[in-house]
């Protein structure tokens, strides 16, 4: 018997170009490009196999869920799956590990350079006055060299080790936090979170979020760093909670913050972070750095083999 496969949320991959012909080999496969919650449960209740990205399943859909055997999460992070329920009832759920680490390493690099250069400022000027410089160079606003600079790392996983070895190229000096206290990395200084936020002249997020990281950064602590500290998070947004990020802006208490992800996804439109004075110590992105060509394509094949290795095992 033919297993059906449903795809809950295809349009995120953007019409990746290996997605439907990945799949399509493994069963009765239907893609669609997106759920609304309303319809989760009928688009469910006879697929053997579920794919998705950020759809919930939550213990209700699960324990409705009469055929479903195995879930796909073309992601890392499983938060929007009901794993207990999903235990309870025997099913398998499977994540994508690995598979953004260069691209979202690339964001963050490109985040940190673009806020430290003030390259949009630069390239204003030399559209609209550079012609009238008495000089071949105008160096206003200035920028400083990541050589020398101590670059805080919150999360020291997979990618966290990735921007380390990058920041170490460049001769940063990292340091590093880790919320839960676990598995800890002798190769960098790990430091409790005030000390990290206060010593650090870059700060970047790549932990998960759960219990030991909601709301991790508020204004109490985030005052704690330099004036000249650079935030990049391309975590998750609930890290950093969004009100006390702006104060802090705002009060030119930070140099620049880079954001890739926010509390509400698609952002909200009264998002604190829209209402920033200091728009230029400020760079927002569209939930982007994971979803470079090749980390999709890694994420297809990591997909693909998933199932395939269920089916393998006589699922």
């Amino acid at each position: 018997m033919t297993l059906r496969i449903v795809v809950l949320d295809a349009g995120t991959f953007y019409g990746h170009p290996s997605f439907q012909k990945s799949l399509q080999d493994l069963g009765d496969l239907e893609i669609y490009e997106s759920t609304q919650e309303s319809l989760v449960k009928e688009r469910i209740s006879n697929a053997a196999i579920v794919v998705t990205n950020k759809v919930v399943l939550d213990e209700e859909l699960i324990k409705n869920a009469n055929i479903l055997k195995l879930v796909c999460v073309t992601a890392t992070g499983m938060n929007n799956i009901d794993l207990l329920a999903a235990k309870e009832k025997g099913i398998i759920v499977k994540n994508a590990k690995g598979y953004s680490t260069d691209s979202v390493a690339q964001t963050t690099f490109a985040m940190a350079f673009q806020l430290t250069m003030n390259l949009a400022r630069h390239y204003q000027y030399v559209q609209s006055d550079y012609h009238n410089n008495q000089f071949f160079t105008h160096l206003l606003p200035s920028f400083s060299e990541l050589n020398g600079k101590t670059w805080g790392i919150i999360g020291l996983g997979a990618i966290g080790k990735k921007v380390a070895e990058i920041a170490l190229a460049f001769g940063c000096k990292v340091i590093y936090h880790s919320p839960s206290g676990q598995n800890l990395n002798t190769n960098y200084k790990h430091l409790p979170l005030t000390d990290l936020l206060s010593q650090s002249d870059y700060i970047s997020i790549h932990t998960p979020l759960n219990k030991h990281t909601n709301n991790l950064l508020t204004y109490n602590n985030l005052n704690l760093c330099k004036s000249t500290c650079i935030l990049i998070n391309v975590a998750r947004g609930g890290i950093i909670e969004e009100e006390g990020l702006r104060q802090v802006i705002d009060e030119g208490l930070i140099a620049g913050v880079a954001t890739d992800v926010y509390s509400v996804e698609p952002i909200l439109k009264e998002n604190p972070l829209l209402s920033v004075k200091n728009k230029e110590r400020l760079l927002l992105t569209p939930h982007i750095a994971w979803g470079s060509l090749e980390a999709r394509q890694k994420l297809m094949d990591i997909t693909r083999q998933n199932i395939v290795d269920y089916l393998k095992s006589g699922g």
